[in-house]
């Protein structure tokens, strides 16, 4: 068979069984074996596929994917997120816009520990739209950062997507988890910028109110005792993996056996918040672990039916320069963003992108935080971006779509122009795996 007829194959029955509301997992499976059975031989070769696929499972790779949605769960059920969240709005004072500030600021420390986008997007909007709404700020005010801040939690480590990327793609995880640090960073930073512009134009739509003043020896103590613990976690864990004194897996744990000490020292860990954390980190640990069972499956069969070989060779003989290749790639993963989750996207490309990548001798790790930061603009790209619905369930009544598509646009510009900046310079994402 021809390779374009496999590759139809594969991919056409993945995309069939998805419109017919088959969960992407179970689809993947479904049309794996379906492959398996036209490739590799009938009976033999689906049992051959199921037992290479149950292989990728057993990966030491997979470990933080548990420990570090564990970690989040905690930080959120325990209520440890609200109260850093009220802290950086106490330091704050009469800054304008200030509650925009705390939902950038304290948005990308709950990312760094929650590594679920949907899980800090939904914990910023019941926490912060009421009360930005009450305040008077308006809607491009409130929601707008808290789309930005929720795709922080992609790229800034301790991410599950990025584990996860990098386990599909076969790269170092810890150079990957390190890659995002600084780009992330710069990213809040832009994002704090946007906000600063947009009560420059309209400072309206930030009304400033009163605050009790608070004397600067309350600011420290109120800044050591509800920030630096929190955010201590993530420093800690990542600085461990640059000196490589821990690998990724062993960051993990100690960074949910931190935040799990944390939440007892402050006597806000209980049987049902445990229990609560647990149950959230197993379904979607379970989750994960299907998608890299079908991932696993999906790459072998390509391979074995020559899709991937067929592809890559056509892909270059249009003699297409890298840069131009790279932007192709780049649009691809948007485009598949305004109607696909990200999981699926990651499952349909990681398996072409890569080796095409590595035909055009791209750095992996770069490539690889390009592709998490094309997926995390298409979790906010209209019109079927997933965090746009995320945030019109926590909204509060009366949020139409239109209000949050437009206010995702401006955070969407400053995460293209972090991509243009990675392009024109790479080491902003190598420097710090380089250590």
């Amino acid at each position: 068979m021809e390779w374009y007829l496999a590759l139809a194959l594969l991919v056409g029955s993945i995309v069939f069984l998805m419109a017919m509301g088959m969960p992407v997992a179970l689809a993947f499976l479904a049309a794996n074996i379906l492959g398996a059975w036209v490739f590799m031989g009938g009976e033999r070769g689906v049992v051959q596929l199921l037992n290479n696929g149950l292989g990728a499972l057993t990966k030491y790779a997979l470990m933080p994917i548990p420990l570090f949605l564990l970690m989040g769960e905690i930080f959120f059920h325990t209520g440890l997120g609200g109260r850093m969240f009220n802290a950086i709005d106490r330091l704050l004072g009469r800054l304008p816009g200030r509650l925009s500030y705390v939902t950038v600021l304290g948005g990308t420390a709950f990312s760094t520990l929650s590594g679920s986008s949907m899980g800090s997007t939904a914990l910023l909007g019941s926490l912060m739209v009421p009360e930005m709404k009450r305040r008077g700020y308006k809607s491009h005010m409130s929601i707008g950062p808290i789309l930005g801040t929720g795709g922080l939690a992609i790229i800034i480590p301790p991410s599950a997507l990025a584990v996860l990327l990098a386990t599909l793609a076969q790269i170092d995880v810890a150079a990957l988890l390190i890659a995002g640090v600084i780009p992330g960073l710069i990213l809040a930073l832009f994002y704090i910028i946007t906000i600063w512009v947009q009560t420059r134009i309209d400072p309206g739509a930030a009304p400033a109110y009163d605050v009790t003043p608070m004397p600067l020896s309350a600011k420290l103590w109120l800044l050591m005792r509800e920030v630096v613990p929190m955010v201590g976690v993530m420093v800690v864990i990542v600085v461990l993996m640059i000196r490589g004194f821990v690998t990724p897996s062993e960051a993990a744990a100690f960074g949910a056996l931190g935040v799990l000490l944390l939440a007892a020292a402050f006597r806000c860990l209980t049987w049902e918040a445990l229990r609560a954390s647990v149950v959230g980190a197993l379904r979607v640990t379970l989750m994960a672990y299907l998608i890299v069972f079908g991932s696993a499956t999906f790459s072998q069969l390509l391979a074995f039916s020559g899709a991937s070989r067929g592809l890559v060779l056509w892909a270059t003989s249009f003699d297409l320069a890298p840069l131009a290749m790279l932007l192709v790639m780049f649009a691809v993963l948007l485009l598949l963003g305004m109607f696909m989750e990200q999981i699926s996207m990651m499952l349909l490309t990681v398996p072409i992108f890569f080796p095409l990548a590595m035909s055009l001798d791209f750095d992996l790790i770069w490539f690889g935080l390009i592709m998490l930061l094309a997926l995390e603009i298409s979790f906010t790209t209209p019109p079927f971006g997933l965090l746009l619905f995320v945030m019109k369930g926590v909204s509060p009544p009366g949020t139409t779509m239109r209000e949050i598509y437009t206010s995702a646009f401006p955070f969407i510009g400053c995460s293209l122009l972090l991509v243009a900046l990675l392009i024109a310079f790479p080491g902003l994402a190598l420097w710090l795996p380089s250590l």
